[in-house]
């Protein structure tokens, strides 16, 4: 299975020089806890940090910093691991594994931003294959019933 075809398409993207405090409220309204940093006036919006909510407790709630004096470049990780659409799901969660990550935006061909990966999304693409597996296994014995009957 293709990342574009497990990841999230809804993604809330926040540009680099908005101060914290924007960033928390774009969290607060779409209930996310990831936004994906880009530059000012990037039309492609091509991704260059990501920011999260336990960005905003460590770096500023627990240094009292102030939110609105701040600007997401300021505490964003930069040059964050990126998925291809075209890549591989199964790559995606090896490679992620391997760095410690539980999203990834997502890009096209252009390096454009196109969606977020995150490990939920892994595990209802799991779920629903270990569920269809299950379901082999009740129509293998009513199959097998009707037939022996």
């Amino acid at each position: 299975m293709k990342v574009g075809n497990v990841c999230s398409r809804l993604v809330i993207d926040v540009d680099q020089d908005e101060v914290v405090q924007r960033a928390a409220e774009l969290m607060r309204k779409y209930h996310v806890g990831y936004l994906v940093v880009t530059e000012s006036g990037d039309v492609d919006k091509v991704p260059i940090g990501v920011v999260t909510d336990r960005d905003i407790v460590v770096e500023v709630v627990a240094k009292a910093a102030a939110p609105d004096q701040l600007t997401v470049a300021d505490i964003m990780t930069e040059l964050p691991l990126v998925a291809s659409e075209n890549d591989e799901a199964s790559d995606a969660l090896d490679t992620m594994r391997s760095k410690g990550v539980r999203r990834v935006p997502v890009v096209d061909a252009k390096r454009s931003l196109i969606g977020v990966l995150a490990i939920d999304d892994l595990l209802q693409w799991v779920a629903a294959d270990i569920g269809n597996m299950a379901s082999i296994v009740g129509t293998q014995r009513h199959q097998e019933s009707k037939l022996r009957a």
